[in-house]
């Protein structure tokens, strides 16, 4: 029998639903809280390396995703001038194995929306309109309170609710994410006709230009700068006239830079919770635990990866242990550490301008090591 039978999970996003999937499957009762009031429809892009569709092979979910995204497995690198002069198109290291692409870029939306379908087909039940204002754990079980005045009672909670996690702070784990100096735009556009991979340029205006397909038709584009104060309203001004400097596809991207290419602007985090990611019988996992700015594009395979090593953890014990606590902390903490001081490092080289910087090597080594199951 699974070490336990009734689990509250915080949060309808791709980890939250990955870890509601694999439990659901096991016969284990499932109640998904999600604070916004319905299903969430509109997003940007998002890029899923070979180690991510693993997890939705494992999910049953790959033809889907597949389909409804755009699967590549070579990177283009540009030269930062007008006519956006090809350096090299590189073959990309297949992290899920070599029967899946190295990568895959899809509309967000879409992502979720699949996953959700497949866990309210295993028998989850996602509610929403549920904000965690408090959590009690009494050692058997955990209480949890929402702003609607509702209380539910779990043999588990697992906290899947991104970067501000309300579980987090509730169970008394201070860290918060932290600017890292670095800020993007992007924008959601048509597809360009020579755009089938993601295509890289270092230097120019920004730090990086750079876009990935996430279907036949759409794309989204994206630009990283030093951070600074930005008004989305003069979003398709500032990213025309920022993209100006790169030439190729970036031609007829600028041109679709209008209000309607739903354009965005975050600064870059990052955060680690350097040690067990449970108290008791709450655990966070994803971005609640670690986040890393969007350099090597692993942050969902990150989350994804938690959900499944925690849930398969959970369905072969009798009971929660602090084995069990242990061999999820030792499978998921220096991964994920890996992965966020890489991906932080890559920015801090581009801010300094360390022009000896071994970024080959930094991506090696990350891509080597994923590259192995969790």
């Amino acid at each position: 029998m699974a070490a336990v039978q009734n689990v509250g999970i915080v949060g309808a996003g791709a980890a939250g639903l990955t870890a509601a999937i694999l439990l659901s499957d096991a016969g284990i009762h499932v109640e998904v809280l999600e604070k916004a009031e319905t299903p969430q429809t509109i997003g940007s892009g998002i890029t899923l390396q070979g180690n991510a569709l693993r997890i939705f092979r494992q999910l049953g979910v790959w033809e889907q995703i597949e389909a409804k995204g755009y699967p590549f497995s070579t990177l283009g690198l540009r030269a930062p001038d007008p006519a956006g002069t090809v350096i090299a198109v590189l073959e990309d290291i297949r992290t899920g194995g070599d029967d899946l692409p190295a990568t895959l870029g899809m509309y967000r939306p879409d992502l979720t929306a699949i996953l959700r379908d497949r866990a309210e087909q295993a028998g989850a039940r996602i509610s929403y309109g549920k904000t965690v204002t408090d959590i009690e754990d009494d050692g058997e079980s955990v209480t949890v309170s929402t702003t609607d005045g509702a209380t539910a009672r779990y043999d588990l909670l697992i906290g899947a609710d991104g970067l501000h996690s309300a579980v987090r702070k509730a169970i008394g784990i201070d860290v918060e994410p932290q600017a890292t100096g670095m800020g993007i735009w992007r924008a959601f556009v048509e597809r360009p006709e020579d755009v089938v991979r993601t295509d890289l340029t270092y230097g120019g205006p920004c730090f990086i230009a750079g876009y990935c397909p996430t279907g036949p038709d759409t794309i989204y584009a994206y630009l990283v700068e030093k951070a600074q104060e930005r008004n989305h309203e003069d979003g398709p001004r500032i990213m025309a006239e920022l993209a100006a400097a790169y030439g190729g596809p970036w031609n007829e991207i600028r041109a679709n830079l209008d209000h309607s290419a739903r354009i965005n602007y975050t600064r870059f985090t990052t955060h680690l919770v350097d040690g067990p990611w449970n108290r008791g019988r709450t655990v966070i996992i994803g971005d609640a635990a670690h986040s890393c700015p969007p350099t090597i594009a692993q942050g969902a395979a990150m989350a994804l990866e938690d959900a499944s090593v925690l849930a398969e953890l959970l369905i072969s014990a009798d009971d929660i242990t602090e084995t069990l606590w242990k061999e999820f902390t030792d499978r998921r903490l220096s991964r994920a550490k890996a992965v966020v001081n890489a991906s932080v490092q890559l920015g801090q080289w581009m801010l300094d301008s360390v022009r000896d910087a071994d970024v080959p090597g930094l991506m090696h080594s990350v891509s080597s090591m994923v590259k192995e199951p969790a």
